[in-house]
């Protein structure tokens, strides 16, 4: 079953309105800054028997600020099954890195 939309909908209730959710964007968008940026990473599969019962995406989340003191990176990081990656600055703007299981 394909939960992304459902992802992308969560992720949108955490920046400010009118402000930008994107999935695996192409290098042609502008990105609008504060926004999230995510992309499939990985997944997990748990075995029993032999036989997968439980195969659950990853996602890379990417908030993306000019704030450096933003909340949204907060936000995110307090979504379930979600872990701090790392931080860095590029370009004037600051980028928190999550993976979440969804």
């Amino acid at each position: 079953m394909d939960r992304q939309p459902e992802l992308q909908t969560l992720l949108q209730t955490l920046v400010p309105i009118g402000k930008k959710v994107y999935f695996q964007p192409p290098p042609s968008i502008e990105l609008e800054y504060p926004c999230i940026v995510y992309k499939r990473d990985a997944a997990s599969t748990k075995f029993a028997g032999n036989q997968p019962y439980r195969y659950t995406k990853r996602f890379q989340v990417t908030v993306i600020d000019e704030n450096p003191a933003s909340d949204i990176p907060d936000k995110v990081a307090a979504l379930p099954m979600c872990i701090f990656n790392r931080y860095f600055a590029a370009g004037n703007l600051n980028h928190d890195v999550f993976v979440i299981y969804f």
